[in-house]
């Protein structure tokens, strides 16, 4: 891509992206991150009408009643995009690549940041941190976050969100609101920790931090059709097999697969209560973030 393509590429993105996160998102935008960006002040015993996600469970199991916590407001949100850079991304079958998908999504999300005089960054992850832009405010920064979102390339192509978020959890100290978005094809990321006793890293990132995952996922990631004999390559390890779609055992199994990586991360969205969001390739974007911002 030339400088003179990308420029061009940027302030498309910039148009689209910029229009729907001021027309759509910024009356949801504090009213969806209600407690989000606190800092904890201290507890109170529960009274009627009071969330009971707010109830601070060792203390109630203490004192035998419940109690809530109570968080006073900081002067500003920092929102921090973990965005999935590795190899599956460079897929599609219909309109785009999920890269491309993603890009907007995240790109969306950091302009309707900055429409709030908010801080915003962003960490690029494959099996390693490829890049961190610190979170900032501006429109400028947002370009810049544009540029890298469209631009950049990896030096690897797997992927390790464990890993992510536990850089997620060292760089940034204060708790903010984070968005992983990714095709969550990771079999690790949803697997039980190997060591009794060890805390997966998703659910430390999700204490700590409000955290929501945005999948993005092409069709053919859930589902393949009968065109014959059909040789695949892994994206991200490179290996190439032959499929024979024509066989409904071939089908069903790569079917099934899929249907078990949804479980699997169901399990992972219930144990941390995170939100979520699954986005195709093919489909309105903007209608899937609206649903997120206001679960």
């Amino acid at each position: 891509m030339t400088s003179e393509e990308l420029l061009q590429k940027v302030r498309k993105i910039e148009i689209k992206t910029h229009g729907l996160s001021r027309n759509i998102f910024a009356g949801e935008y504090h009213s969806q991150f209600k407690g989000r960006g606190m800092a904890f002040s201290e507890v109170r015993e529960y009274q009627p009408g009071d969330d009971v996600r707010s109830i601070d469970w060792n203390v109630t199991a203490r004192m035998n009643r419940p109690y809530i916590k109570i968080y006073e407001e900081e002067r500003e949100l920092t929102v921090m995009l973990l965005v999935d850079v590795s190899g599956s991304r460079n897929f599609g079958t219909v309109s785009q690549m999920k890269r491309d998908t993603m890009a907007e999504v995240a790109a969306t999300l950091a302009f309707s940041t900055i429409e709030n005089n908010d801080k915003v960054g962003v960490i690029f992850f494959s099996n390693k941190i490829e890049k961190f832009i610190p979170p900032k405010k501006g429109k400028s920064h947002v370009l810049h976050i544009i540029r890298e979102l469209l631009s950049f390339e990896p030096e690897n192509n797997g992927t390790d969100i464990n890993m992510a978020l536990q850089y997620l959890t060292n760089v940034q100290k204060r708790r903010c609101t984070a968005f992983l978005i990714s095709d969550l094809q990771d079999a690790h990321f949803s697997a039980t920790p190997a060591k009794k006793g060890e805390v997966a890293p998703v659910v430390i990132a999700s204490r700590k931090h409000d955290l929501s995952a945005i999948q993005i996922y092409d069709r053919r990631d859930a589902e393949i059709p009968n065109v014959g004999l059909l040789k695949v390559r892994d994206p991200e390890t490179g290996a190439r097999v032959w499929a024979d779609t024509a066989l409904a055992s071939v089908r069903n199994a790569y079917g099934q697969a899929w249907r078990d990586q949804q479980e699997a991360l169901e399990t992972v969205y219930t144990k941390t209560g995170m939100n979520h969001v699954s986005i195709r390739t093919d489909e309105d974007y903007v209608k899937a973030l609206m649903r997120l911002f206001q679960n």
